[in-house]
């Protein structure tokens, strides 16, 4: 009789999918002082910022998400992300996600990644998913 044995290893580290807006700027404590914060901080409080920046000139479009991710955990990371743009009607037009490696404990990321997007007017970015694991 031969046993045939499946290992599988799952991630350090957890999922968010719930959908929230992006941070645009950095982050501040909601904690006023003397008062004990009563629980620690999300690994989505991690990305500090995500925001777009519209390059566009001469008529030629360019426009970017640009973003800011640092560690607050006590090992190195890496974070996943997804995101949505949606218009001021409500209607996504554009999506992507986003990717930064290796990124140590309390050590801040920068990075940026070109869109499709066509304008930034009246469109709102929504993270859709965010995940930060264990470096190996």
């Amino acid at each position: 009789m031969i046993v045939i044995v499946v290992v599988v290893l799952v991630a350090v580290g957890g999922s968010d999918d719930s959908t929230t807006p992006a941070p645009s700027a950095a982050a501040t404590s909601k904690a006023s002082p003397g008062q004990a914060q009563e629980e620690p901080a999300s690994e989505r409080a991690d990305l500090i910022s995500f925001r777009l920046d519209d390059r566009s000139q001469a008529g030629l479009t360019d426009v970017w998400v640009v973003w800011t991710v640092r560690n607050s955990s006590g090992e190195r990371s890496d974070y996943s992300w997804e995101w949505e743009a949606v218009d001021a009607g409500g209607t996504r037009v554009a999506n992507g996600s986003e990717l930064e490696t290796d990124v140590q404990p309390g050590q801040t990321a920068r990075g940026e990644d070109f869109t499709t997007l066509k304008s930034v007017k009246g469109v709102k970015l929504n993270i859709t998913r965010f995940n930060r694991t264990a470096s190996y």
